[in-house]
């Protein structure tokens, strides 16, 4: 291992935490930036140059494209586990299994889900409602998307797999890339040049679809070029078929692990729908600082990755006494960072805002009130965050679903819809302090008593495979 690990991915079972912890979630913090930077450039594209019915469109497109992200990111982060606890055992070989069966499950089902969405794509957009003006782009947009889906997976599935094995740079390197070549090529495919005609709609699916494919071929000859120790050589790519007992694991773990992203998205609809009976004013202002806490949030789900890959290998290794110090120290940066995004955001509220709205606009103080109220509850989501990312990292995933469940809806949405009729939006403003809160006691007392630690998962994933 440690010839291959030289080259990228790095042992995280050794050397100071603190330190390691950091530098090992800020590429990842980058790498989330540029992906929703890339959306909203797209988004801009698609608004300016196709209109309101071709932004309707790709919105639409996108709540159909989320549910399959969310359950191959489910399945990749299950194998993340697995890599990561191998690495720490100094397993290689069942490393390259678990990587070698998750690329032909996730391949396979790439290919399967083209091959229906491009089939289905109509009739999944009229279920979802489309309206009737912006069916037809939404269905060009759809299929051209779903052709690009197994590339798309197979990226993720890489990107992970290499944080797992300890390499969080690739995967940043990666993300430029895929941002450049997509939001490059998506004014060339809408609006045609030289050669390349107009395309519309299709043209900017088109050029995800192309970015998606270049970056995976990206990550295949890097990672061969640098012999890192997650590659397949020889009989090994024999790996490539699935193993009935690595992929039962992979399923069951990563399943409840993609409903996570499922009951959130749940979460914020309802949420939005409680926001929406107080007016166009407030709608507009939640809507505009909505995408401000996005970037607030990102340092959670950074560091949460950084500290799940390091607690696998340590977990792995045995080193569990290497494992509560991961625990609290990404606990501290996980503050620090969400504290200081909270801090910049508030003091430049105002000019940002004017982003999303005119500096005149009475939404923009109703805004910037909804942010003073609620921001610092991320501060304790991300803690909660980082104690999730640990106890998944030996194979605990039931327990957080519910955790997150009872969070999102008896505690912040029963709260904001029992006080709404008393107190109104401030109801809803303030029930975000309930839901963290009551996140952060269950998970810190399933942390401290939970039996979480007793699990064997590369114990058992071996015997079943």
């Amino acid at each position: 291992m440690a010839s291959s690990a030289s080259t990228g991915p790095r042992d995280l079972t050794t050397g100071p935490i603190g330190k390691t912890l950091l530098l090992f979630a800020l590429p990842t913090l980058g790498a989330n930036i540029l992906q929703s930077l890339n959306g909203t450039i797209n988004a801009i594209w698609i608004g300016n140059f196709l209109g309101e019915a071709a932004l309707a469109a790709t919105s639409n497109a996108n709540l159909v494209m989320f549910l399959m992200f969310a359950a191959v990111f489910g399945l990749a982060m299950a194998a993340t586990i697995l890599i990561g606890q191998a690495m720490g055992r100094r397993d290689v070989d069942l490393a390259r299994r678990t990587l070698g069966s998750a690329i032909g499950l996730i391949g396979l089902l790439g290919t399967g889900v083209a091959v229906v969405g491009w089939i289905w794509s109509p009739l999944v957009l009229h279920l979802l409602a489309t309206p009737h003006d912006a069916l037809p782009l939404a269905t060009a947009y759809l299929r051209v998307i779903f052709l690009g889906l197994p590339f798309t997976f197979l990226m993720v599935l890489l990107t992970s797999a290499l944080r797992g094995a300890g390499d969080s740079i690739t995967p940043l390197w990666a993300m430029i890339l895929n941002v450049v070549l997509d939001a490059g090529l998506n004014p060339v495919f809408i609006r045609g040049f030289g050669p390349i005609p107009a395309m519309g709609i299709s043209g900017s699916a088109l050029a995800t679809l192309i970015a998606g494919l270049v970056t995976l071929i990206f990550l295949v000859v890097y990672i061969y070029r640098k012999n890192l120790v997650i590659r397949l050589r020889g009989t090994e790519f024999a790996y490539l078929r699935p193993e009935r007992g690595l992929i039962g694991t992979i399923f069951a773990k990563g399943i409840p692990m993609g409903l996570t992203m499922v009951v959130m998205s749940a979460s914020m609809l309802a949420m939005i729908g409680l926001v929406n009976r107080a007016g166009v004013e407030t709608t507009a202002a939640y809507g505009a600082i909505s995408q401000l806490w996005s970037y607030i949030q990102m340092p959670a789900f950074a560091v949460g990755a950084a500290v799940s890959a390091m607690a696998a290998q340590n977990i792995g290794a045995g080193r569990w006494d290497r494992v509560g110090r991961v625990t609290l120290y990404g606990a501290g940066i996980n503050v620090l960072m969400t504290a200081t995004m909270i801090v910049l955001i508030t003091l430049v509220d105002r000019e940002v805002l004017g982003l999303f709205l005119t500096p005149s606009s009475p939404a923009v103080p109703v805004a910037q009130h909804i942010h003073l109220v609620a921001s610092g509850s991320f501060v304790l989501f991300g803690v909660s965050m980082v104690m999730t990312s640990v106890v998944r990292a030996n194979g605990a995933v039931v327990a957080p679903l519910v955790i997150l469940f009872i969070a999102a809806f008896p505690a912040r949405f029963g709260l904001a819809l029992l006080f709404l009729p008393h107190y109104g939006p401030e109801a809803i403003w303030w029930s975000f302090w309930a839901g963290s809160i009551s996140s952060i006691i269950l998970t810190g007392a399933y942390y401290r008593w939970g039996g979480w630690r007793k699990a064997h998962l590369l114990e058992e994933t071996r015997a079943s495979a």
